[in-house]
């Protein structure tokens, strides 16, 4: 089974429970500590990972961290969950999708933006505006620069691809000149 896979399972699981308690906020704000604190030791996150280390010696370095972290009620049962499955080090991938499964509930949709340049206020606000039209769903951007598009933007929702780049309008052109 691959890491999408899992992580949509238990990212929309979490999702379910965290609407029904009212959590959603306080759940995604430790989990996010949680994934840090993975990230940031590799040596702990190698042991929650590692199969030759016994399960008993895992539950105790949890338990631990959840005393001194003192997570929510329902974190602290997430993490435990994940650890009795052996999901623990996928923890990021995890939050990812959760964090998406949350916003797509709450009908936000993710927007990917590249420009050749970064983008004036008023230009994002114009792009969120335009966007929010195209899908009738509220729009978080995010924003990359990339100077190989020479002018124009690109902007990612899902698989759609608008692409108003001068790059790709140059390469359009160029095929047509070149099919005449």
């Amino acid at each position: 089974m691959s890491i999408e896979t899992i992580a949509r399972r238990y990212g929309s699981a979490l999702a379910d429970v965290v609407e029904k308690t009212g959590e959603t906020e306080t759940v995604s704000a430790e989990l996010l500590q949680w994934e840090a604190m993975l990230s940031a030791n590799t040596e702990l996150k190698d042991v929650f990972a590692n199969p030759a280390i016994q399960h008993q010696s895992k539950e105790r370095v949890l338990e631990d961290l959840v005393a001194r972290t003192g997570p929510s009620r329902t974190t602290a049962n997430f993490l435990r969950l994940l650890l009795r499955n052996g999901r623990l080090a996928d923890l990021d991938a995890i939050n990812r999708r959760f964090a998406a499964e949350i916003e797509q509930r709450r009908g936000i949709v993710a927007a990917e933006v590249t420009s050749a340049r970064e983008l004036r206020e008023d230009e994002r606000s114009e792009l969120r505006a335009s966007l929010e039209r195209l899908t009738g769903r509220q729009v978080k951007l995010n924003f990359q620069v990339d100077n190989n598009l020479i002018g124009g933007v690109v902007t990612r929702i899902g698989s759609t691809v608008y692409d108003g780049s001068v790059k790709t309008k140059l390469e359009n052109l160029r095929q047509e000149l070149i099919g005449s």
